[in-house]
C-alpha cells in the first residue's frame, strides 16, 4: 500500500466513521477505487487499525462525559453512571456474539465486493430516511433499548451498514431523545473496538510486515486527525438530524457502487 493511499483511506475513515454513510463501505469503495489488491484479511487488519485510531478521538472528543463515568463507578453505588455502562455492556453483546462465531465469514466480506456494499448502503438510506420522519423525544435510552441498539450495531459490522447511522436510527425509531441517542452511540463502540485490537494482539492475528508499517502507521494519523473534527461537527449536526441528506447520499453512491461493480 502507498502512503498517499494511506492517508487518503485514513482521512476517508475519520470523516465517515461518525457520518451515517458507512466507513467500512467508504473504505471497501476506496480500496477498490485505488486498486488495493490486499487479500481479505490484511485489507481487515488495515480497516481494524483505522477503527482504532476514530476511537482514540471519540475518548478525547468525549473525555469529559468518560471521566465523569468513570468517577460514577468508582462511588460503587447504584447511580446513573452505573446504570449507563450497563446499558454499554448490554448493547455489546451481539456484537461480541457475531465477532466470536462468525468472523470468518465476515472478514471474507471485506475482499472489495462492490456491489454487496452498494446494497448495504441503500439499506442504510433506508433506515436514515424512516429515523428522519420520527417524532423528537425527550426518552432515555432504557435497557431493552440498549440491547435492541446492539443487534443494530452487529448487523452494521457489514461493510456498508453505517454503524452510527444503524445504531442512532435504531435508538429514534424506539422513540429515544436524538441527542442521547447520538452520545450512546458513539461511546457504545469504544469498548468493542479496543476488545477485538486486545483479541486480534493476543491470537497473533495483527502482523504488520515492514513495507506496510509506515503507511499504516500514517493512515492511522490520518483518521485520528480527521475523526476529531468529524467526530466534534456531528455533535451539533445529529442534534438538528437532517438525516434524509445522508440517506440521499447513501441511495447515490449505492448505486453508483453496484454499477461500478457491476462493470468491473
Amino acid at each position: 500500500m502507498e502512503i498517499f493511499d494511506a492517508i487518503i483511506l485514513g482521512i476517508v475513515q475519520g470523516l465517515t466513521e461518525f457520518l451515517p454513510v458507512s466507513s467500512s463501505g467508504h473504505l471497501e469503495l476506496g480500496k477498490a477505487i485505488l486498486g488495493d489488491n490486499s487479500i481479505p484479511e490484511e485489507s481487515l487488519l488495515f480497516t481494524v487499525v483505522l477503527h482504532f485510531a476514530t476511537a482514540l478521538s471519540t475518548i478525547v472528543v468525549f473525555r469529559k462525559d468518560i471521566w465523569t463515568i468513570i468517577r460514577g463507578l468508582l462511588q460503587f453505588k447504584n447511580n446513573e453512571e452505573t446504570h449507563f455502562s450497563l446499558k454499554i455492556i448490554i448493547s455489546m453483546i451481539p456484537a461480541v456474539i457475531v465477532g466470536l462465531f462468525f468472523e470468518e465469514q465476515l472478514e471474507q466480506l471485506f475482499g472489495g465486493n462492490i456491489m454487496f456494499v452498494g446494497f448495504m448502503l441503500i439499506i442504510t438510506a433506508a433506515l436514515l430516511w424512516f429515523a428522519d420522519k420520527a417524532k423528537s423525544t425527550r426518552k432515555p435510552v432504557s435497557f431493552s433499548n440498549a440491547f435492541v441498539i446492539g443487534v443494530a450495531q452487529a448487523i452494521a459490522m457489514l461493510p456498508g451498514i453505517s454503524r452510527s447511522g444503524a445504531t442512532i436510527s435504531t435508538s429514534v425509531l424506539l422513540g429515544n431523545d436524538k441527542t442521547k441517542a447520538a452520545r450512546f452511540s458513539f461511546l457504545m463502540v469504544i469498548p468493542l473496538i479496543f476488545g477485538k485490537i486486545a483479541k486480534d494482539i493476543l491470537s497473533g492475528d495483527l502482523s504488520f510486515s515492514s513495507e506496510n508499517t509506515v503507511p499504516i502507521a500514517i493512515g492511522f494519523v490520518a483518521a485520528f486527525i480527521s475523526g476529531l473534527f468529524a467526530c466534534t461537527w456531528m455533535i451539533s449536526l445529529v442534534k438538528k438530524s437532517k438525516l434524509t441528506y445522508f440517506a440521499l447520499y447513501c441511495i447515490l453512491v449505492g448505486f453508483l457502487a453496484i454499477i461500478f461493480g457491476f462493470i468491473k
